[in-house]
């Protein structure tokens, strides 16, 4: 197990380096937001890694976890046992990458980091029986968001596959998918999938509530905002009892039958 310091390194080859120098597991400890979303990014694009053990503030996970390309995703690993996630009780000072024979302190530098190890083997040995105790006593980290994997089975069956496939390119076209201005939160990008392929408000709102995405409430309060703003607008669909469907369309013409990267885009400048 070897690791060599590395100076004025990016994130991405800090993390690839450290799962490098490890077998069976790695221990992330208070990692900061960015080096989350990294160590995700590349758990997820990497198909043979250590197990790895996130230990993180709270408050951190809760501000990564609020972008559904990273906790989709996060939950997937988790789900597929590749990645575990507890909350540090008592926050450390630096940022670790620990094994039983590796401890790597993080340091930022702004737009690069310097990844320094240990070489004292009782140091090394005692950090990270300490942090197993630690491990041990925490609880898993509630997960609110569901895996891709399933959002995407369950949107093939409950709606289309063409749904599926505009889903996929959708979040491929997002950098963030957050909802506060930065780019279009996971229930937009749902309705605006379900208009582009004309789905009923009704299927579209209950398979996202069927799985813990988003209740009813949410997608029709969040369908009225696209609406009022000129993004969806709606046609009746009358049924056999009860009042009408509604059906979900594109609400300016020139979006219609255009590519769904196009629909994101004039939906991502309407809203910022």
């Amino acid at each position: 197990m070897t690791f060599t310091d590395l100076h004025d390194a990016t994130l991405d080859r800090v993390v690839e380096e450290g799962l490098a120098a490890v077998d069976r597991e790695l221990f992330v400890v208070n990692p900061g937001r960015e080096t989350v979303r990294t160590v995700v990014r590349t758990l997820w694009t990497t198909p043979e890694t250590p197990t790895v053990k996130l230990f993180a503030e709270e408050s951190t996970l809760k501000t990564v976890l609020g972008d559904f390309l990273i906790a989709s995703r996060l939950a997937d690993l988790v789900s597929d046992e590749r990645l575990a996630v507890r909350t540090l009780d008592e926050v450390p000072r630096s940022s670790l990458f620990l094994a039983p024979e590796l401890l790597v302190s993080l340091v930022d530098g702004g737009d690069s980091v310097a990844a320094l190890s240990s070489t004292d083997e009782g140091f090394v040995s005692g950090t990270h029986e300490e942090y197993t105790r630690r491990w041990e006593r925490s609880a898993p980290y509630s997960l609110r968001t569901p895996p891709l994997s399933r959002v995407r089975e369950t949107m093939s069956e409950d709606i289309s596959a063409e749904a599926v496939e505009d889903f996929d390119t959708a979040l491929d076209a997002l950098e963030t998918a957050r909802g506060d201005g930065e780019g279009l939160d996971e229930v937009t990008v749902a309705l605006l999938v379900a208009a582009n392929n004309r789905e009923l408000l009704y299927d579209i709102s209950r398979w996202g509530e069927d799985i813990r995405l988003a209740s009813k409430a949410t997608f029709s309060r969040t369908k009225n905002q696209l609406e009022s703003i000129g993004l969806l607008d709606t046609e009746k669909v009358p049924i056999e009892m009860g009042r009408p469907r509604l059906r979900l369309v594109l609400g300016e013409r020139d979006l219609v039958d255009s590519e769904i990267e196009t629909v994101v885009e004039r939906a991502k400048a309407t809203l910022s």
